[in-house]
């Protein structure tokens, strides 16, 4: 008779030499079914092992090669220390060792327990056993589950690692601290979003740099992390920009219980209501300002489209515009070059709202001229220049550094570009390379590049503005001769766009400042 041995262990061996070992239960299990097996004169067809999983995972390796060659006919007996070893779910009992396995012609023994499905009168036993092994499970897994809510409600970090930006602290569990290193790409993205960026356009503007994803910044740093499906072979994809500015755990609240397993026999897990999760205030240090959070919230919840430019950039007054007849904030359109806003509810229906409508170049214009109103009004002009002139230039600050920082990335991956299409050039009249391949490579290499080309020259474009045209922090009230972004999110609350009226040059508009 063939024999296939079954060994299985739930919890890892702190005795192991090196995680490629068997653990000294594994091997003691195997030595007492090898000695069973020969003390019978039954020949090993394989040993099957399974370290480190539960006896409720139907997924285990080396378990599922195990039934796939039993019903395959290659053994005859199922060899296994205890019939918990083996499973503890009492459905797959009944579904294998009293259904399946008699049906192919196969034998189970539990050495340790006497389960043997060849005798008959034991077979309540085996019930019995298979009933105690199941209510150990539920007990096991209502014990685990009260353990780490209780853990959970203290603020301590449940987890086998740690969110993009933090790391665990070795010297106590549970805790966590600022990892530098991502900390800093995670403030990148916040204040990119701040200044209007799309959450497309960061992610594009972090794969041009190089910048490793979360997955791939683990791996990066040794940790055995697995890949998620549709990662995107290691870049960075809007959805997990996304993610990233939703986390409240940035903020320094750790939020943890969002997800919970459908019960203790099932691995896939579901979504909970917010209102059971665990908050914790303070039990994490902040990534970034609760200040910076908020406002990244409230321009989430505007949806607002922008108008993309080029780098990627938002437009200027993106989620600051509302329509002064419904409040619907005003929607991005493009005609000619030219980007105008105007409400959603335009031409739905003959009693519709009658619909803002307004350019951005006219809006800019009213908003400026009314800025400068109010400068003259009210600043001391000769008070304000002494304050600036008192002020380091404001290009030397931490946009002057990030900018910076991207044009070097990009001028790189220019050059590695340029590269490739000289080396394209040469494959193809060496003939190494079809005429095809040639012109769909070179097609889509060319089109990378001329997008670095294009976000490069923007970027140096802003790396290289006269002073004038830029906020100061001494005089962040001072009129520029031309808005920006960042000046419309300090100075502007919101802006009403109303309809222009019949001979009026333009359409109404209502701003509320910051001031």
């Amino acid at each position: 008779m063939k024999a296939a041995l079954y060994c299985r262990l739930s919890e890892e061996d702190r005795s192991k030499r090196n995680p490629e070992d068997d653990s000294g239960s594994i091997q003691n299990q195997k030595a007492l079914l090898l000695r069973y097996a020969a003390e019978r004169g039954w020949e090993v067809y394989q040993i099957y092992s399974d370290d480190d999983y539960a006896g409720s995972d139907r997924a285990r390796p080396a378990f599922n090669r195990l039934l796939a060659d039993a019903e395959a006919r290659r053994f005859d007996v199922v060899l296994c220390k205890t019939q918990s070893r083996f499973t503890r779910e009492l459905e797959l009992v009944e579904k294998y060792i009293h259904g399946l396995f008699p049906l192919w012609g196969i034998r189970f023994i539990g050495v340790v327990d006497n389960a043997d499905s060849a005798d008959r009168a034991n077979k309540k036993a085996r019930q019995i056993n298979g009933l105690v092994n199941e209510w150990y499970l539920e007990d096991l897994s209502e014990n685990i589950r009260s353990v780490l809510d209780s853990r959970r409600r203290s603020g301590l970090h449940i987890g086998a690692f740690a969110l993009y930006g933090y790391r665990k602290d070795p010297d106590h569990k549970g805790r966590l601290l600022v990892d530098e290193e991502a900390a800093a790409v995670v403030r990148e993205v916040y204040w990119l979003f701040s200044q209007g960026w799309g959450k497309s356009a960061i992610a594009r503007s972090l794969n041009d740099r190089g910048v490793p994803n979360p997955t791939a910044y683990k791996r990066l740093k040794g940790l055995r992390y697995r890949q998620p499906r549709g990662n995107g072979g290691g870049l960075w994809t809007s959805a997990a920009v996304a993610s990233m500015l939703r986390n409240e755990m940035y903020a320094g609240v750790m939020v943890q219980g969002r997800y919970g397993s459908v019960s203790y026999k099932a691995r896939g897990t579901r979504a909970r209501p917010r209102e059971t999760w665990y908050r914790v205030e303070g039990a994490l240090p902040a990534v970034v300002t609760r200040e910076v959070w908020e406002q990244v919230q409230a321009m989430l919840e505007q949806r607002a489209r922008p108008f993309i430019a080029c780098g990627g950039q938002a437009g200027l007054f993106t989620g600051k515009v509302r329509c002064a007849y419904c409040g619907r904030a005003l929607r991005a359109t493009g005609s000619r070059g030219r980007r105008y806003l105007q409400c959603p509810t335009r031409r739905l229906a003959k009693d519709a709202c009658p619909g803002a409508f307004v350019s951005e170049a006219r809006l800019e214009g009213m908003v400026s001229g009314e800025l400068r109103r109010l400068a003259d009004a009210y600043l001391d002009q000769a008070l304000l220049a002494s304050l600036l002139a008192s002020q380091e230039d404001p290009r030397e600050n931490a946009e002057r550094q990030r900018l910076e920082a991207d044009c070097a990335a990009w001028e790189r991956r220019l050059g590695e570009f340029t590269a490739a299409l000289r080396a394209l050039y040469l494959d193809r009249a060496a003939g190494r390379i079809s005429e095809a391949d040639f012109f769909a490579l070179t097609e889509d290499f060319s089109a990378q590049r001329d997008r670095l080309s294009a976000a490069l020259s923007d970027a140096q474009a802003r790396l290289f503005q006269p002073p004038e045209a830029a906020l100061t922090p001494a005089g962040p009230y001072r009129p520029p001769e031309r808005l920006c972004r960042e000046a419309v999110e300090i100075l502007i609350e919101h802006v009403e766009v109303g309809r222009r009226a019949e001979g009026e040059e333009g359409p109404p508009i209502q701003i509320y400042w910051k001031f």
